[in-house]
């Protein structure tokens, strides 16, 4: 038999997208908000704690303006590669068709 944990009340403060997109799935599922929020937070917990740090993609990143303008300026003038053009005309040739 599986024991009810108390349940306690946090507070946060979050993007006002990240709310528009809680609220477009709670309306779309009809998820409890409150379930949903306990279960992220325990998948995205158990992740970082399962998972190499190396391979955790953060999705927000946060660049300081220099490196922000160095970043635009390679992408501005970089080059595709051989592997990228050789990609964009291939396609993805070697994906499962659905």
């Amino acid at each position: 038999m599986k024991v009810m944990e108390k349940e306690v009340q946090i507070s946060a403060l979050i993007s006002r997208t990240t709310k528009q997109l809680l609220e477009r799935h709670v309306r779309a599922t009809g998820v409890k908000k409150g379930r949903l929020v306990e279960q992220a937070l325990r998948h995205h917990l158990q992740a970082l704690q399962e998972l190499p740090v190396d391979v955790v993609v953060h999705p927000r990143l946060v660049v300081t303006r220099k490196s922000g303008e160095a970043i635009l300026e390679q992408i501005e003038s970089g080059k595709p590669t051989e592997a990228l053009r050789d990609l964009m005309r291939d396609g993805d040739s070697g994906a499962p068709r659905r």
